[in-house]
C-alpha cells in the first residue's frame, strides 16, 4: 500500500468555497473512478488556509491508472475550472507505511 499525501494552501478566504466545490463536484468523480479517500483535514492551528487529504492506493501503477481515469472525466475538468485561482501552493508526497504502522 502507498498513501498520497496532498497539502494545498488556498488563497485566503477561499477555503469554504473550495471545500464545498470539492465535496459536491470532485468527491463524486474520485469515487466513480475508484480513488479511496482515507481522510481530509483543514488547518486549525499553525499554517492557515490549508487542506490536507490522504488517498490510499495499492501501488504506483494503481495510482496512475485511477488518476488517468479521473483526469479523463469531463466532470473533473469542470471541477478544475471552478476552482481555478483558489490554490496558492500544492504539495504532493507518496508515502509507504513503516513495518510497525497500524495502517498497512
Amino acid at each position: 500500500m502507498i498513501v498520497d499525501v496532498r497539502t494545498y494552501t488556498l488563497i485566503p478566504r477561499k477555503q469554504a468555497q473550495y471545500l464545498e466545490l470539492f465535496e459536491k463536484r470532485a468527491l463524486p468523480v474520485t469515487k466513480r473512478h475508484g480513488l479511496e479517500l482515507m481522510s481530509y483535514y483543514v488547518s486549525y492551528i499553525g499554517a492557515l488556509n490549508q487542506v490536507v487529504h490522504l488517498w490510499r492506493y495499492e501501488n504506483l501503477a494503481d495510482m496512475e491508472k485511477k488518476r488517468a481515469a479521473r483526469d479523463a472525466d469531463p466532470a473533473w475538468g469542470e471541477f478544475l475550472s471552478l476552482t481555478e485561482g483558489m490554490l496558492l501552493v500544492q504539495e504532493d508526497k507518496v508515502m509507504r507505511p513503516a513495518s510497525f504502522s497500524p495502517i498497512r
